[in-house]
């Protein structure tokens, strides 16, 4: 294949281990500076320019974007996307995981187990925040740190008020986390590569440091990590939209709680723990995987007019339990069935014989009007605008 590593870099480790592994397998490979891309958007095609010049055609590419460059790397990396070369990190991917607040989101969203956590702006709020993640000491962390800088831990409220206050005079955004007393100063860091965990080692912090981050002088072990780590390390990554990605996750007392997942982890310290070929299982996996590039889904099917994509909810009450998708009328009524969520299992294309259960969710394409009349009315939105009422600011008191 023809691989494009996008990095600012090309000396950095990981850079040079992915270029070296590319071409150990007999792969082209060219490193490409994320930003001496243009965007081309004059023609009937999406395209790309690279030093000025209209850029030629790649199999896949493997973004390896610094923070500093979010907005614009993944502008390219989005156009490559449209272009249909193939991206094991999608632009989405990378937006989500690059915030902290975005990513904690997505996670709680589908059951991830993370350290309790709250965001709050006004400094009324910060003492009903501390109290709401389980109370001092907490950690409070910069949305868009990253090597641990931007992480504090503060031991008393007063002290966590005190910081907060001083960073949102800054203008700075920070979430407030429950600090995992059992897990201090150490972690795991899982490297996904696909569908698996290729890699994984313990970060150690030195001394009375707190941050177990390799740029703080933490020190690293590899380890054989336990099935349920690895489990959980791979779904956070694909929720994420990730393919390869470095998971950070805490040993609590009840099991993992993931931490970050980053879409560009380096590689130097985990090959060096692990001694594992980390970025050739990496390059291998976009070489399996280069003839199927990552599609929007969403983008593709809304085009077919009437037709779209919605989640529909199996919930008690519903005609639907009890009785298999075919015997379900959804795809009489033009509606198909393309993944049934059930709890934290995901079963693909479900057969027409699948038994459905109260709590299934089901992603369905199909036609908006017919699957408009199977989602729950408190996900409604009235379809007329109504008058406005003659006095409007005197109708209603003013909400508190």
């Amino acid at each position: 294949m023809k691989l494009a590593i996008l990095s600012r870099s090309l000396r950095a480790y990981s850079t040079q281990r992915l270029r070296t592994a590319a071409l150990d397998r007999g792969h082209q490979v060219k490193v490409l500076d994320t930003l001496r891309f243009g965007i081309d958007l004059t023609g009937e095609e999406p395209d790309l320019s690279f030093r000025g010049r209209q850029l030629s055609s790649y199999d896949a590419v493997l973004p390896r974007i610094g923070a500093s460059v979010t907005y614009f790397g993944t502008a390219v990396v989005r156009q490559f996307e449209q272009m249909d070369v193939y991206t094991p990190n999608t632009a989405n991917g990378i937006m989500n995981s690059r915030d902290k607040l975005r990513a904690t989101q997505i996670l709680s969203r589908h059951a991830i187990a993370m350290p309790a956590t709250a965001f709050v702006r006004n400094r009324d709020d910060v003492r009903s925040a501390i109290a709401m993640v389980g109370g001092a000491p907490v950690v409070i962390k910069l949305l868009e740190g990253t090597q641990g800088i931007g992480v504090i831990l503060a031991p008393t409220a007063k002290v966590a008020e005190a910081i907060i206050e001083t960073l949102h005079g800054t203008n700075q955004q920070v979430l407030i986390q429950h600090f995992v007393k059992e897990s201090k100063g150490k972690d795991i860091r899982a490297l996904v590569v696909g569908d698996r965990v290729v890699a994984a080692m313990r970060r150690r912090a030195q001394g009375d440091e707190f941050r177990s981050n390799v740029h703080r002088g933490g020190s690293v072990e590899g380890v054989d990590l336990d099935p349920a780590y690895a489990e959980v390390a791979v779904r956070a990554a694909h929720i994420m939209g990730l393919r390869v990605a470095g998971v950070d996750m805490l040993e609590g007392d009840e099991g993992p709680l993931v931490m970050e997942v980053n879409s560009s982890p380096g590689l130097q310290g985990i090959e060096a723990a692990t001694k594992l070929d980390v970025a050739g299982a990496i390059v291998d996996y976009i070489a399996d995987q280069v003839g199927f590039p990552d599609i929007d889904v969403r983008q593709r099917l809304a085009v077919s007019t009437g037709y779209g994509v919605a989640e529909i909810a199996v919930m008690s009450g519903s005609d639907m339990i009890g009785k298999t998708l075919g015997e379900s009328g959804l795809r009489e009524n033009d509606i198909q069935v393309l993944t049934l969520h059930r709890g934290t299992r995901v079963v693909p294309n479900p057969l027409p014989g699948k038994e459905l259960e109260d709590g299934d969710r089901l992603l369905c394409f199909g036609r908006l009007e017919n699957m408009r009349s199977l989602i729950p009315a408190r996900s409604r939105r009235p379809r007329r605008v109504r008058r406005l009422p003659k006095n409007p600011l005197l109708e209603h008191e003013t909400a508190s």
